[in-house]
């Protein structure tokens, strides 16, 4: 980066300097070369990425040393004020070939203010289910950050929920951001007035400079509009998409509407409003229908947080662009992902609600229906030939049918890629994952996740 990185003019307030943990080994798992030549470090070799990132020395021109991130939370609906980055930092803030500022974080990289009891590391089960639900749900057009870079390390750890001794990775995430609405609540509640004012100048000018306004009461509602529509745009993409993020918690929320923070995730099999991915969420307080819920709630939170600056009504007012936007997001990716063009609002909602009603109804495999349909019209020869098409021939498909095939499609052209020419569609499924994890783990086999890898670019290539 020619300028200095953005997030140093307010790290003062906002991180804590840590060293990165000294690792064993440093063994290259993954590396993300599409994302890496579009910032710049696509020439590293192998050798030398897995040196970098698992060593962690500064990047020229960069952040000198890595910071950890302070910010609170709400975790299962309770106010925690004990958190902060624990088992990773922000590494280096890059730009792409148009300008736009990026964050290499860290996960498993080390202990920090923040560990508590933790000792900052991260299982390499924990680093091959981030690689593969980033690498999925960016696949299916869902805005996420990217997994950047896995090495396994070459430490044995301890863990109470899954086979232990196992081993250790680092991994590094490419995001947006890393200011989260935790980091808001944080200021909010420490009092901490010209903090927050620091903070929401520096998100407005980085990230929503659409916001910027004269009047710090107007700029405050502007962001909080922007956040609202950049959140409401997420959660209609992952409710399209079929995922279940698991762990909505306020710190696992950034302010630009990217999903990350992957632990207890889940891609649903078939349409379950009352399926919920993490097996400690006993409330179902994160189901994956009541997500859309939680957005929202997550945003009221955004909101109390810029209340010190801020007039109530209107940030309340500025809240009312959730809705609109996930509804909009929700028809537009089930659209995108069903590979026709939108119609008319009001019949579109009427058509979704027969849709996914219908999924619901009679258990049908989520990912296969979109992958039999993709074409609407176009497809109807590929619906009759699915593994499933006798569902197809239930009476209640009928309207759904119906409407299908009235559709325009878009770009047809897409059902010539070979990704079309399968069977089956290219899933992420818990026992798939546990399948190939179990070859890494029993015989350091990695051909199951590269060949997922690879069916997932594939998706990715029809679907663009």
């Amino acid at each position: 980066m020619s300028d200095s990185p953005p997030f140093f003019d307010i790290a003062d307030v906002f991180a804590d300097p840590v060293e990165p943990a000294a690792f064993p080994k440093s063994i290259l798992r993954f590396r993300n070369q599409r994302w890496a030549e579009q910032v710049g470090v696509g020439a590293l070799s192998d050798e030398a990425w897995a040196r970098q990132f698992s060593e962690f020395s500064p990047l020229p021109g960069n952040l000198p040393e890595p910071l950890a991130m302070r910010y609170h939370g709400h975790q299962f609906g309770v106010y925690n004020p004990d958190l902060g980055d624990g088992r990773g930092f922000l590494f280096a803030q890059v730009r792409d070939a148009a300008g736009k500022i990026h964050d290499l974080g860290t996960k498993g990289s080390g202990q920090t203010p923040w560990s508590r009891s933790g000792d900052g590391r991260l299982t390499l089960k924990g680093g091959v289910r981030e690689v593969l639900a980033a690498t999925y749900l960016e696949a299916l057009g869902v805005k996420t950050s990217k997994l950047f870079s896995l090495v396994e390390t070459g430490e044995e750890l301890q863990r109470n929920d899954e086979p232990s001794p196992t081993r250790s990775a680092v991994m590094v995430r490419l995001s947006e951001t890393h200011i989260r609405i935790g980091t808001f609540q944080r200021v909010m509640v420490l009092g901490k007035t010209d903090d927050l004012v620091r903070l929401v100048e520096h998100v407005v000018r980085h990230y929503h400079p659409q916001a910027e306004r004269d009047d710090m009461p107007k700029m405050c509602a502007a962001l909080a509009e922007c956040v609202a529509r950049d959140v409401g745009r997420m959660i209609g993409q992952w409710m399209a998409a079929g995922f279940v993020h698991g762990v909505m918690n306020t710190d696992n929320f950034n302010l630009t509407g990217e999903t990350f923070d992957f632990g207890p995730y889940r891609f649903l099999p078939m349409s379950d409003p009352n399926f919920v991915a993490a097996y400690f969420d006993q409330q179902g307080l994160y189901r994956f229908g009541r997500q859309p819920a939680q957005g929202l709630w997550s945003l009221q939170q955004f909101a109390a947080a810029l209340s010190p600056l801020g007039e109530t009504e209107a940030l309340a007012e500025a809240l009312r662009a959730y809705e609109p936007a996930y509804q909009k997001s929700f028809r537009d990716h089930t659209f995108f992902l069903l590979g026709v063009v939108r119609t008319e609002l009001e019949p579109d909602l009427d058509f979704l609600g027969k849709f996914y009603g219908w999924m619901t109804e009679t258990g049908a495999p989520w990912h296969q229906v979109f992958f039999d349909w993709f074409g609407g019209p176009a497809s109807e020869a590929r619906a009759a030939a699915s593994p499933i098409a006798a569902q197809y021939d239930d009476p209640a498909f009928s309207p759904i049918r119906d409407v299908l095939v009235s559709l325009q499609p878009d770009r047809p052209d897409r059902l010539q890629s070979p990704y079309f020419q399968a069977a089956r569609p290219c899933t992420l499924l818990y026992d798939e994952i546990e399948s190939l994890w179990a070859a890494i783990a029993e015989r350091d086999d990695w051909s199951a996740f590269e060949t997922k890898l690879r069916d997932m670019e594939a998706l990715r290539l029809a679907l663009c």
